[in-house]
């Protein structure tokens, strides 16, 4: 299906097992609910879907899952975050035959790249492959800045449609409206500067707590769409402490035993993750309640 880049997508968790084998059903089911909750996309096997903790077997398996329950309701995206540019045309090929309708195409992993080398593993990605293809500018976790730079040496490749920014310098949505207009579609990447994206320009949020709270996530994104920032701002303050989980390196634990206590998944990752445990444990479980406990009236007040 063509992909209509706005609004939210979360990128969900994958379930495991108590052997940590994949849980289809149960993955199934936390990409059913969200849905049910009004996202607008799925990202499927991004960073809180573990991406790099499954083997191309169970990316398969776990990709055609999310693809039949979708049915074709919201467009389906998956994690593109390979080793070499090799595998990752290998991934984008089979994704695309197994039904996705967009990838989220991440420099390959452990090297570190000059823009030279980020730009030809972009471009021989997308030549691999129809699908749309949204770049995953991360450099705080992976060390690699898809900057401006590389982003106009990409301009002609026709299937780079859109950039999920997740530097927390808000100047970037600017600075790349300013550079580029609206050749690349932006979307806001890390929670906790998405307000700040989105009141900028962004067209969309990748979100990792919306798998915890969709209802208000999805309420966020519509309340600044129809100009009622007084709403967005009391759902933005609201949410702002726990949107920070999302910015820490043990943010997949978290998302997930957010998810555990709001009762949609289970708090499993796979080594070398581990579960929470003690005084951090206690904080985030802290933080999930009084959130629980505090949820924002969602009533939009006004419209543009």
């Amino acid at each position: 299906m063509k992909i209509d880049w706005q609004g939210v997508f979360p990128a969900v968790t994958t379930q495991f097992n108590e052997d940590f084998s994949i849980n289809v059903a149960d993955t199934q089911r936390v990409v059913d609910d969200l849905i049910n909750d009004g996202v607008t996309g799925i990202i499927a096997m991004g960073t809180c879907g573990e991406n790099n903790s499954l083997t191309a077997d169970e990316k398969r398996v776990l990709l055609k899952a999310i693809v039949e329950v979708v049915n074709k309701r919201v467009p389906v995206v998956t994690g593109v975050s390979e080793l070499t540019t090799t595998l990752a045309i290998a991934w984008v090929k089979d994704a695309e035959a197994l039904g996705a309708d967009g990838l989220m195409l991440l420099p390959a992993m452990v090297y570190v790249p000059k823009t030279a080398e980020l730009v030809e593993h972009f471009t021989q990605v997308a030549n691999a492959t129809s699908l749309p293809i949204m770049l995953y500018n991360n450099p705080t976790a992976y060390r690699v800045a898809i900057t401006n730079e590389a982003l106009e040496a990409l301009r002609p490749v026709k299937n780079i449609v859109a950039v999920k920014e997740s530097t927390a310098d808000t100047r970037r949505f600017t600075d790349m409206y300013n550079a580029f207009g609206d050749r690349y579609t932006v979307f806001a990447g890390l929670d906790d500067v998405a307000f700040e994206g989105l009141l900028l320009g962004a067209q969309g949020w990748v979100s990792g707590l919306t798998s915890a709270f969709p209802h208000e996530s999805v309420m966020l994104v519509k309340a600044l769409k129809a100009g009622d920032i007084d709403t967005a701002r009391e759902i933005y303050r609201w949410f702002l402490p726990l949107l920070h989980l999302d910015a820490e390196h043990d943010l997949v634990q978290s998302i997930k035993l957010a998810e555990q206590i709001m009762g949609r998944g289970s708090e499993r990752v796979r080594m070398p993750r581990m579960p929470l445990t003690g005084a951090r444990r206690a904080e985030v479980t802290a933080m999930v309640e009084k959130a629980a406990a505090t949820r924002p009236s969602l009533k939009i007040t006004k419209a543009a």
